[in-house]
């Protein structure tokens, strides 16, 4: 009894101190929850008008990729090319047929520059082309070749129409990296594509074109391009022309994430001077430039990355006149900071022989600003026209070397091929198209229709010597 009656009590005990237990922690989790305060907002203000406006004008990708698409797909066409070509076996029927003939059909994109049906595109896309084709929609056009400059990747073609809508364009220089693009073209024959990213850089030089005086300054992009749009559009969210398509980083020669544009202020100084002059009338400094790196900067003792090394003065050109030196370090010009090479060569492409720069220069630690005027290929100032003469006999076409380009070479004289007939007598010598002829025999060549002469009235054994696209001195030993 005395055992059952001490079991009852304890039980009663556990209850009263549980029931007190819980009512404690049920306080306690009451006041936590009571102590925890809202988040207070400040009271809301009416948008102003000034605001309502900014918010107006930022681009709404969706949108404007629809608005930009639809203004510049029809000022990008479709470039189909034919090239004919004549070949020899090597073997021992040579002696007793005709040459073989194959054809090549190439493709590629161009812009619509006007409305009188001339086109930009590139130099590699019409390169070698015996016609050139433009398909516009349903309609094809035969084009002509109208100029090219290699050394930008840029050629003008024109069609005989005013049906064709020329592009809105834009300028290059407020172009901002990160901004949305589109690339418009004509990949893998598939026509009016339109591909979206953005600019991932601007003046990358990747080294791609093999000219002498090359202009590599491009707008990187991760829009995707492939072949077939090179000549092609890339616009900014408004439609607006701020590059022209042109190679891309790839091993497979497929898109792999990396395209490169040439900026469109470029491309319309090109446009404008071969419509105007013939040819492009290009602004030389007489230097040469490199980059800087960190191991360079520790050499030459140099803080600042930002900016290009004078690596040569040429004699007497415009750079020596504005007594830069080798080892000068250019930080600006006319104002605009220069971080690298390509930058530089971006601004001197835009300028015209004449033109005045403003250069701020870094010499021993000291900052100086020197006045350089720009010359053309002759080292002069005025306006040039290519001096070029095409023999009919010979069915060839040479051309005058400029001053620069003799400077360079190590030269006195010569005369360059320019283009011949793929099977006229010219074409059974063998000497490729760049090949620059210094002298036939003994006799410096200078002028075009002095050689055409001397070839067409030579006779017995001769030999033509000159320099060959890499620079090295060449003998083609022939008898007539």
């Amino acid at each position: 009894m005395r055992r059952l009656l001490t079991l009852l009590v304890t039980a009663i005990l556990g209850g009263v101190i549980g029931a007190l237990l819980i009512q404690n922690v049920s306080q306690n989790k009451t006041e936590a929850t009571i102590d925890v305060h809202p988040i207070s907002f400040p009271e809301s203000k009416p948008i102003s008008s000034e605001i309502r406006s900014v918010l107006r004008d930022i681009p709404i990708p969706n949108e404007n990729f629809v608005t930009a698409s639809e203004k510049s797909t029809s000022s990008v066409v479709f470039i189909q090319t034919l090239s004919e070509y004549e070949y020899r076996t090597g073997g021992w029927m040579d002696w007793f047929f005709e040459p073989r003939s194959s054809q090549q059909v190439g493709s590629g994109s161009g812009v619509v520059f006007s409305n009188d049906g001339y086109i930009v595109t590139n130099n590699h896309v019409i390169d070698e082309a015996d016609e050139i084709t433009v398909i516009a929609g349903k309609k094809s056009y035969p084009a002509k070749l109208v100029g090219r400059d290699p050394s930008s990747d840029l050629a003008v073609i024109k069609v005989d129409s005013d049906d064709l809508p020329p592009i809105e364009i834009g300028d290059s220089q407020e172009v901002r990296v990160g901004e949305w693009v589109l690339a418009v073209g004509n990949p893998f024959n598939l026509t009016s594509t339109v591909t979206a990213g953005i600019v991932s850089a601007k003046g990358r030089n990747i080294n791609i074109l093999r000219e002498k005086f090359p202009i590599e300054s491009f707008i990187q992009t991760d829009a995707a391009i492939n072949p077939g749009n090179s000549g092609g559009a890339l616009v900014n969210a408004e439609g607006k022309l701020i590059g022209i398509n042109t190679a891309i980083l790839s091993r497979t020669g497929s898109y792999a994430g990396y395209g490169f544009a040439i900026p469109v202020n470029i491309a319309k100084k090109v446009f404008n001077d071969i419509l105007k002059h013939g040819e492009v009338q290009k602004a030389f400094v007489g230097a040469e430039f490199i980059d800087i790196d960190s191991d360079l900067a520790d050499r030459l003792d140099i803080e600042d990355l930002d900016g290009v090394i004078v690596s040569d003065v040429t004699r007497s050109g415009a750079a020596d006149k504005a007594d830069l030196e080798k080892g000068d370090v250019i930080r600006k010009v006319n104002q605009t900071q220069v971080a690298s090479k390509a930058v530089l060569e971006e601004l001197i492409a835009n300028s015209y022989p004449g033109d005045q720069l403003d250069i701020l220069v870094e010499r021993n630690g000291k900052l100086n600003t020197k006045k350089l005027i720009l010359t053309n290929r002759e080292g002069t100032t005025g306006i040039l026209k290519r001096n070029t003469y095409t023999s009919v006999k010979l069915e060839v076409t040479f051309e005058s070397v400029s001053k620069v380009e003799r400077d360079l070479l190590g030269i006195r004289s010569g005369v360059k091929v320019v283009d011949f007939k793929k099977n006229g007598f010219f074409a059974e010598l063998s000497i490729p198209k760049g090949f620059i002829i210094t002298q036939v025999n003994s006799k410096l060549v200078d002028e075009p229709e002095e050689l055409a002469n001397i070839l067409e009235t030579i006779r017995g054994r001769f030999d033509i010597i000159g320099i060959n696209e890499r620079g090295r001195k060449v003998y083609y030993p022939f008898r007539r």
